[in-house]
């Protein structure tokens, strides 16, 4: 299965695979029916999750019903038990929205504007954009949601600046990357074009850089507070198994309420 899932992911467009995906993931699910796994984000109850990954596959990743990952299911724990949005629903934009955390802020938003989608090329998305020049006013949305979108755009300092821009004073977001810890630095060579290659050493075909740990400082270099969450030490080993969050470190970051010249 993980073999099958692998080559997928590398062979689909984008675009297309997020049509396809939403019926035939969880017709394949139902051969993990279980109780030993729970989605914090839908509810569904799987023995385990399905493996995912474009080079190396995770086991226990992918949850069948809504197509959430470690990383999103992390997400949605801690917006539960920090923060208010649920209740407030500030005006949030989502970027590279996830199918699995998409569903669920149209349901809880409704027909409220305050919930705003925005991609490059999904046909999914409210909004059509380059990140690098986002058509927004300063100061106009509360929050941003944007993960593992900043490793494909060309210039992630520009990208940042823009998102900096389009932030409320006293805002936050939350803006994950992949992340090689072990690095000092990011590494980034954009005369890498060859997919393959690029797959080897940025882990995806499609990116441009992998992050190391100066991820934080690029993000501080661009203006935002930033507040690095190691969430899995606030859970349960068991409830780490049950909604299998994975290790990935939190990233969420805020707009200072008086900018400083």
């Amino acid at each position: 299965m993980k073999h099958l899932i692998r080559w997928i992911l590398n062979i689909v467009p984008r675009p297309l695979l997020q049509r396809v995906a939403t019926w035939a993931v969880p017709i394949v699910g139902l051969l993990y029916k279980g109780r030993g796994r729970l989605c914090p984000i839908c509810g569904a109850r799987y023995r385990r999750f399905m493996p995912y990954g474009y080079v190396l596959s995770r086991e226990d990743a992918l949850c069948p019903r809504c197509l959430s990952l470690e990383r999103h299911r992390m997400i949605w724990l801690w917006l539960e038990r920090h923060t208010d949005l649920f209740e407030m629903r500030p005006r949030l934009l989502h970027i590279a929205p996830e199918l699995s955390l998409m569903r669920h802020f149209r349901a809880l938003y409704g027909s409220s504007s305050n919930y705003i989608t925005a991609d490059l090329e999904s046909p999914l998305a409210d909004l059509h954009f380059d990140v690098q020049q986002i058509p927004m006013a300063d100061s106009t949305v509360d929050v941003i949601i944007c993960n593992h979108l900043l490793e494909h755009v060309e210039d992630d300092h520009e990208a940042l600046s823009e998102l900096y821009r389009i932030l409320c004073p006293g805002g936050w977001g939350i803006l994950l990357v992949p992340e090689d810890r072990s690095r000092l630095t990011t590494f980034e060579d954009d005369t890498i074009t060859d997919p393959k290659e690029r797959t080897r050493l940025f882990g995806q075909y499609d990116h441009r850089r992998i992050y190391g740990r100066d991820y934080d400082s690029r993000l501080a270099a661009a203006g935002f507070e930033v507040e690095r969450i190691d969430f899995t030490k606030e859970v349960s080993d068991n409830d780490q198994r049950l909604y299998s969050i994975g290790h990935d470190h939190l990233v969420v970051v805020r707009k200072p309420h008086i900018i400083k010249n």
